[in-house]
Formats: structure tokens, sequence, C-alpha cells
């Protein structure tokens, strides 16, 4: 029988022959552009790491101090570049990033003598430095059965603090690849970071699993690297060990236009140079032109790639032969290269075509066509990748609303002018992937004024991407906690706030058909509006709710603060669960405080123990925002504090429904509104200032999530 063919071995070989000859014709090229790497006399190399201006080894060697390497002997005859303590592994010119080695970090229990040893924090301090570690490609990572740690960012007053728990029962738990809450956790880090330090939460250790795995750890790494391996929580291998993490350089504190109106300190000195904005934090990056090559931080390091090699010589041979030559080498060239590349494209389109079918396939596409046929009148759009695309700008950065651990956010610009935010999430997971089609027609069946709007998705690529409406005035996160100066938000302003926020809730609990639990309730969730309308957010964990209301989940979600203490030990997410996280957002409302603070004593770090503290010592009013400090409006106060402690009753059967929740909040805008001064508001729960046995304490680690998140999502 004769064999089978296929497109790539079609035009395969017949690509491989013509390309030998160009690659034999390109490496006097590349022997001379290797000549432009370094300065003239300074070393191009240390061991196997290449070293390019504005990178040398030695002072003289390099444009400035923060770009100086040493090359030091290590052992046996090998050399390895260092900055101070920090090993580079690679430099790349065009893309402007390196990688260096960072240490792991370890938490160890001891079943001896009951004891937890931990490394001290490890601190990379770039302040000073071109250095920005990644944003897009570096990941902060836990491993560890019972394992939570901290990394703080830069050393100033806006520091950002993110952390990540891992958790796991038993080996049979642990999935190899999967880092997303189950023995391995992994979170992103913003923009324009300069300095991290990380430390551990003593608290968690692995006293419970102390026999197949006693260590947790943490590092900054290069996401594409780790691969998460149940070996890593069973044996020590990742103790002392040091992983790769990606910085990006630049030529810093200038933009291109800055730099370029002083000539004598412009970094791009070659011809055919240009200067690239860089992408993380001010700063700008030197390229080569199109068709030219080498390094343009070196006056002459841009050669051309294209170069006639006989342009300059002075022979002047008979122009016949030379047509007749060039001809058969034109011929030559069309046969062996140009003609097999056509099919090698077509192939390949055909190929992305049966890719996109077969993603839209497996999303549940038909599925989806089929429902939207017979649901009259849903506006539901199904987007092409291209579509989504032009609406980005190519998924540009600068369009980017937020992101965290589910993916980014875009802001986009469709084909009729409607402004939409674009949700490109980062993993789905085969469950996920069959009910698709079908949830995507639940969620587009919403419709409540106080509910971000499903208005499409698309289909066509390996994680489907989400269409919603865009909600202008960012969130009730950004309202309470901004970096900005803070705007006085009244106390009947976050009153109507909770009040719809409570409203859109209870519909996706008892009137969304079916019921759905929202999962992530939270101030970053909550979108404002122009009119500072609230809009609840469904771009994280939400989902319909099964018959008997309960939700059993493989991992933890959610956020550090908000989570449902009972959820933590059960692993059921209900509607009580949300519940609970509305009753933090209430706090939030009343006193202006994020719902965890790494600051202070650890037993005041959580602002719902806090709360619980202060209202069995009577020392609400301590607690409140200065900005709704009103004798005339502490009564109504009052009330809202009364109904936020019955949301966060560890007993979920003591908790109210979201119904009740938000009729009692609308209850209490009424009054707000009739300015009834002399009427004593009472929570429709009946609840004193004693709490007694309805209230337990529970500390920070009761409450701990997946991640603290400060981005937008």
């Amino acid at each position: 029988m004769e064999p089978k063919k296929n497109c790539v071995t079609t035009g395969g070989i017949a690509v491989l022959g013509g390309l030998f000859l160009i690659q034999l014709l390109t490496l006097q090229l590349a022997s001379a552009l290797a000549q432009t790497i370094a300065l003239p006399r300074c070393q191009p190399r240390c061991g196997d790491v290449e070293i390019p201006y504005p990178f040398g080894i030695g002072r003289n060697c390099s444009m400035e101090a923060g770009f100086t390497l040493d090359c030091k002997l290590i052992s046996n005859g090998t050399y390895k570049p260092f900055l101070d303590i920090y090993e580079f592994l690679s430099i790349s010119l065009s893309l402007g990033q390196a990688r260096i080695a960072n240490l792991v970090l370890s938490i160890c229990y001891n079943a001896t003598d009951f004891s937890v040893t931990s490394e001290e924090s490890w601190t990379i301090d770039f302040t000073a430095l071109p250095y920005r570690f990644s944003s897009t490609l570096n990941k902060f990572t836990t491993v560890g059965c019972e394992t939570l740690a901290y990394i703080r960012m830069n050393k100033t007053a806006d520091s950002y603090v993110t952390g990540c728990v891992s958790l796991c029962g038993d080996k049979k738990s642990l999935i190899n690849g999967s880092c997303s809450g189950i023995g391995c956790c992994q979170t992103a880090i913003p923009k324009g970071i300069t300095y991290y330090d990380v430390s551990f939460d003593l608290g968690f250790n692995s006293s419970d699993t102390y026999q197949f795995s006693q260590c947790g750890y943490a590092v900054l790494v290069e996401e594409r690297v780790f691969k998460f391996n149940t070996s890593c929580i069973t044996t020590g291998e990742l103790q002392g060990k040091k992983l790769p993490v990606v910085l990006d350089w630049a030529v810093r504190n200038k933009t291109c236009w800055e730099a370029q109106q002083d000539r004598a300190s412009y970094a791009c000195v070659s011809n055919n140079s240009e200067c690239v904005d860089s992408l993380n934090d001010t700063g700008y990056l030197c390229n080569c032109k199109e068709g030219y090559e080498g390094n343009p931080y070196l006056a002459n390091g841009c050669r051309g790639t294209k170069e006639n090699p006989y342009k300059r010589g002075t022979c002047n041979p008979d122009r016949t032969l030379l047509m007749k030559v060039a001809t058969g080498v034109s011929a030559c060239f069309v046969t062996l290269t140009v003609i097999p590349l056509c099919i090698y494209i077509i192939c390949e389109r055909k190929k992305l075509t049966d890719v996109k079918e077969k993603y839209f396939q497996q999303h549940g596409g038909r599925l989806l066509l089929e429902e939207m046929g017979k649901k009259q009148g849903l506006a539901f759009t199904i987007f092409t990748k291209e579509e989504l695309e032009e609406a980005t700008n190519n998924f540009d950065m600068s369009n980017i609303l937020g992101h965290g651990g589910n993916g980014m956010v875009y802001k986009g610009v469709l084909k009729d002018d409607r402004v939409v935010a674009i949700k490109r999430a980062k993993i789905i997971n085969e469950k996920q992937k069959k009910e698709f089609g079908k949830e995507m027609i639940i969620l587009a069946q919403i419709n409540h004024k106080n509910v971000v709007k499903l208005l499409g998705c698309c289909l066509e690529v390996e994680v489907p991407i989400l269409v919603y409406e865009f909600v202008p005035k960012g969130t009730l996160s950004h309202l309470l906690h901004g970096k900005s100066p803070r705007v006085l938000v009244t106390f009947e302003t976050r009153l109507r706030i909770a009040t719809e926020s409570a409203e859109a809730l209870a519909y996706l609990h008892s009137s969304a058909l079916p019921p759905i639990i929202h999962g992530d309730v939270k101030p970053a969730n909550i979108l404002l509006d122009d009119r500072l309308m609230a809009k609840v957010a469904d771009f994280g964990a939400s989902r319909p709710a099964p018959m008997n209301e309960v939700q059993y989940v493989t991992l933890v979600q959610g956020t550090l603060g908000y989570l449902d203490p009972e959820y933590m030990q059960t692993y059921e997410l209900t509607h009580k669960s949300d519940v609970y996280s509305f009753g933090v957002v209430l706090l939030e409302l009343l006193t202006g405080k994020n719902a965890i603070s790494l600051e202070g004593p650890e037993e005041e770090r959580s602002l719902s123990s806090k709360f619980l503290v202060a209202m069995q010592e009577n020392g609400l009013y301590e607690l409140l925002d200065d900005h709704i400090k009103d004798d005339e409006e502490l009564e109504l106060i009052e009330a809202v504090a009364a109904l936020a402690r019955t949301c966060l009753s560890i007993k979920r059967e003591e908790r109210p429904s979201m119904k009740d929740v938000a009729e009692e909040l609308g209850r209490l805008r009424k009054l707000k509104q009739n300015c009834l001064e002399h009427h004593k508001p009472v929570a429709s729960f009946g609840y004193d200032h004693d709490l007694g046995d309805a209230t337990i304490y529970h500390s920070l680690e009761q409450e701990v999530g997946m991640s603290i998140e400060s981005f937008l999502f």
C-alpha cells in the first residue's frame, strides 16, 4: 500500500532543500553580525551566556553601572555572569529581557519536636537599576499541602501585597501539571515592580500532612518553566533550588521622545536603528529596522540582511552570462521554495480552520447555535477571533482594563462602535468545555439592571473569550480603596450601592433559571456606571447551582478575606457562601477598610474578625469610616452593621438569604430617604449588641483563600 501523504511531507522536503542553500549564503553574514555584540576589546561571552552591549563584563564595557556584570569562576573552569549575587542565565537584545536564577524559599515542619523552621525572607531589590520583574511571564508560586506565602512588592507607601495558598488533604488529590490551588498555587504580579520580598504565614505548616509532605515552598518564577509535579510535595527536591525569573530591562527614566531630544545621551546610536518605548514602566529599547540585524546600541551595529555581496566588486563579467545564471538561479529558487511554500501555507490555513472548528465543537458551539435559534429575540452574538482581535487592536496591552488569576480583561470597540469589555481567560477544564455552550445560554438570559450583561462569546479558540457590556467608572474597590485622593462617598450612596448589589445577587439566587451562585463576591467584582449605579460582574467563578443548592468544587476559589469559613472546610459552595462574602462587602462600605490588612497584630488583620470583636465590645463607632460618622445616621449605620453581623455567622443556617438581605437594605434605604429622624430602625433579624452563641470568633487561617488580589478582577 502506498504510504499516506500529508501537507507537511509534500512541501516540507522541498522547502528544506531550498532553505539549505539560503542558510549557506547567510553563514558569512551571521559571522559578521557576531562581531557587533560587544564593544571593541570587550568580552562578548561569559561561559555559555552571550553578553551584548549595553551589558558588559566590567564597568568600561557597559553603558551604565546597572548593566555591569562580573564573569565569575564557579568550578571546574566554568564561568557564569553575575550582578552582585544574582546569576544571569540569558540576555535578549530584541525582547529587552534577561533571565536570572531566583531562590526557592521553604518552610518545614519537624514532627520530632513539633517545630516550624522557615528561611528568612528572600528579597530582591532592583530599585535603582534598569530592571522590572515581568508581569506577563512570571507568576508568584507556592507549593505545599498547607502553605500560605505573601509577596510584598515595592518599598514605597503604595507597596503592593499579594499572597497564594496551596492546600491538599492527601497525595491522591494532587494532579501533575495543575497549579490551581491543590498542592500548588500561582498568582500574577503587576507591572513596574523593582523590589519584592517573600515571607510565610507561620500559622500554616505541614503538621497535618507531615507523613507525606514536610515542607512548603514559595518563589517568583517564569511561568512556562515551572511544571508542578507531585514529587515537589513528597520529596525535598525544591529545597534550596533556584529557578529562572524574567526581568524586563530598558534604558530607564526617559521615553523615546524625551531621549531623542538629547542626542548625546541617546542610546540608539547605530544607523538603521529605531526606538521603542518599554511596556513595563518608563524607559525605552533600541531595535534594528526591518531588513537589518545586529546591535542597535553600537555604532554601525545594525547591518543589512539583504545586502548584495557583489555590490562593491570591481569585476565586470559578461552581462549575458550573468543574466543566464540569474535566470537559472531564480527558476531553481521558485521550484525549490516558492511553490512548495505556497502549498505549505494552504495546508496550514486548512489546519487552522480545522482547529477553529474543533474548538467550536468542543465548547458546545453547535448546541449554542441550536438554542439561540429556539429562543427568538435573544441578544447574544457568537464573535469570530478576528472580530475581537480587531476590537482590541490584537489584544494590545494599552487596552487592558484589569487582570488577575483568571485572565485578562480588555476594553474593545466593535464594528458598530459599541464599547465592550472582553474577558480572555487563561484555562478551562474538560468539564467546563462540555457545559460551556449550555452555560452561555443560561448567562445570556440574565437581564437585571444591576448585573453586567453578557453580550456574546468567541468559541473558535482554545479557551473561550467572553464579551460583556462596558461599565465605565471602575469598581467599588477603586472607589473605596483607590490610590488617588479618596472621593467623599456619603452613607446614602454607600447604602444605595449595597442595596443594588444585594438585589443583583438575590436575582441570581432566586429569579435566574437555573439559580446561579456567584462564588467570588467582593468590591472588585462590583462595577459602577456613570451614575455610580452598582453592577455585579460575573467575570470569575459564577456557575449554575445544582438542584440541591450545593456545589461541590475540587479546588478552593475566591479571594482572601471574603471566603465562607464552612466552604474552606467542606468545599461545598452554596448560596449562603455568597451571603458571607457580601457581609464582608458591607463591612468595607461601613469602614472604608480592606478585607485583609497585612499590617499590625495577626488577630487584627481580618476585617471581619476585627468587626466581630468590636461589636462584642461596643466599639463599632471607632471602626467606622470618618466620612460617615454622623450621629443623625448612626441608628441606620448600626442597623446595617447588625445585618452584616448576621451575614458573617459561622454557621450557614444562621445566615439570611440574599433576598432577605436585599429587602432589609431596601427598607433601611427607604427610611433614609424619608428622613425619619426620630424612628429607630431595627434590623429584621433581631440581634442586639450581645452576640451570644450565634457568633464564633474566627481567625485569618479560617478565612484564607486562593490569593489576595489588588487587580481589577
